[in-house]
């Protein structure tokens, strides 16, 4: 891995434009930020990043089968009690999957290392899909880069596949979002757009429009039926709202299904290292509430040395950086988010994996799952240990 410079198309405002990326610029800062690029080997791709995320996703699959027969668990994970038979009936249904994204730690040595993992409302799959190939082409044509250069990125063409996998032909889906917000429209609009590829009708619904009939069936804005509904809106905040109970009786099918409430959380990461303590990819991670308690499991990991760059604790319900607080080895602060608004959630404990550190800024590895295989990668990175809701978008090449 390695960063190199220099390849900005001189025209790449105008095509993201046009295209409607109208986020390019947040607050003034870039968020789309193409002068320059990663660039891997095919190696370090397939081995590295592709496979390690693929199986991760079998044993985030497992610590699923485990949690959803274990109601302490599901409590630890913040799993209201009212609604635990409808995310474990989900899981035990079969419910199916989409789309999740995998945050690693990978500085071009050693195993990636999993961060967190947002199987539930992760975004960016416009940047990651559509315009970070826009710009492959666009550089190699341009001599930016060289001639054969590749990408891991079949994001949209894995989408449409996996939508015609999991939806009856000619089937109707909502997409929802928050209203008014760029980023999570262009998010559910490429879902759409992958969707309808597939065969498949696809409505765009604000969030606050969706409304429940008196049959107890969920509807849009124009009092159609929602038998389908995708929402760019986390399960755990879905769970919590007044109208949580009436979601199990309305027949409506969910993308993604309950059972996602389990695995966008990062209390996940804690089943995880028990089930598989000591694999190569995971970080030694433990509920807060446990090491007041005692661990042995921490003491070995202790002992190991996981610990020597630091700890990192999180809130098991948290998104962009927020709540997150990086300490040393001394249990000294080496740096927290801003962002206290999930504070009040449960935490865990995770050994400290520092991101590289590459012309002043951190890049983080965004790994695409879609159904249970790893298709794409997007990076992000930032001056600030903790990457946020503003750390830039970064695209990547395989070297020929």
């Amino acid at each position: 891995m390695r960063k190199v410079q220099g390849v900005e198309r001189p025209d790449w405002k105008d095509r993201a434009e046009a295209a409607g990326f109208v986020f390019h610029t947040m607050y003034g800062e870039p968020y789309w930020d193409e002068a320059s690029a990663y660039a891997f080997t095919l190696e370090e791709i397939e081995m590295r990043l592709e496979d390690p995320s693929t199986a991760l996703h079998a044993m985030v699959r497992e610590a699923v089968a485990r949690v959803v027969d274990h109601e302490a668990l599901m409590d630890r994970l913040g799993i209201p009690a009212p609604h635990m038979d409808f995310v474990a009936g989900s899981w035990r249904a079969g419910e199916t999957e989409l789309y999740g994204r995998m945050d690693l730690a990978y500085d071009g040595t050693g195993p990636a290392k999993l961060l967190e993992y947002n199987a539930d409302t992760p975004t960016s799959l416009y940047e990651t899909g559509h315009f970070q190939w826009d710009w492959l082409e666009g550089a190699r044509e341009a001599g930016l880069i060289p001639p054969g250069s590749d990408q891991l990125n079949r994001l949209q063409e894995a989408l449409t596949e996996r939508f015609a996998e999991i939806c009856a032909q000619g089937e109707d889906l909502h997409f929802a979002a928050i209203e008014g917000v760029a980023e999570d429209y262009a998010n559910v609009e490429t879902l759409a757009y992958a969707a309808r590829d597939a065969g498949l009708g696809a409505h765009y619904v604000p969030v606050n429009a969706i409304d429940i009939d008196p049959s107890g069936r969920l509807v849009d804005n124009e009092a159609r039926i929602i038998g389908t509904l995708f929402k760019l809106y986390p399960w755990e905040d879905f769970l919590r709202d007044e109208a949580a109970d009436a979601l199990a009786a309305s027949g409506t099918r969910f993308i993604e299904p309950p059972w996602k409430a389990l695995v966008s959380n990062k209390g996940i990461l804690a089943v995880l290292w028990e089930m598989f303590e000591g694999h190569p990819n995971l970080l030694p991670t433990f509920f807060a509430d446990d090491l007041e308690r005692g661990s042995e499991a921490w003491d070995r990991a202790v002992e190991a040395g996981h610990f020597a760059h630091g700890r990192v604790t999180k809130p098991i319900f948290s998104r962009e950086g927020a709540g997150v607080r990086i300490a040393g080895p001394d249990g000294s602060e080496v740096e927290a988010s801003r962002d206290a608004s999930y504070d009040t959630h449960p935490s865990v404990v995770q050994a400290y994996a520092p991101l590289p550190e590459m012309d002043g800024m951190r890049p983080v590895m965004g790994t695409w799952i879609v159904g249970e295989t790893c298709v794409a990668l997007g990076i992000r990175e930032d001056r600030s240990r903790i990457t946020q809701d503003l750390s830039r978008f970064k695209p990547h090449y395989i070297e020929p």
